[in-house]
C-alpha cells in the first residue's frame, strides 16, 4: 500500500517515510507512527506522520 490514504494508516504501523531534507534523492526512512499530522483524507505526495523518535515525514510506504 501507498501512503496516500488515511485510513490506511494507523498509529503503530511500520512505515517508510521520506522527510523533507531527502525528498530530492528519495532516500526512506523506516519506523513505527506516533502521530498523523495531516488532517486531509487523501494527500498525492503521502500523509505526513510523526515516527518514534520524532522524525517526520512523508509516507511512501506502508509494511
Amino acid at each position: 500500500m501507498d501512503g496516500t490514504k488515511r485510513a490506511d494508516i494507523k498509529i503503530g504501523s511500520k512505515v517508510l517515510v521520506v522527510k523533507k531534507e531527502d525528498q530530492r534523492t528519495g532516500k526512506l526512512t523506516e519506523g513505527t507512527v506516533t502521530r498523523l499530522l495531516t488532517n486531509s483524507s487523501v494527500h498525492p505526495r503521502g500523509i505526513k506522520v510523526m515516527l518514534e523518535g520524532g522524525v517526520v515525514g512523508r509516507v511512501q510506504k506502508i509494511r
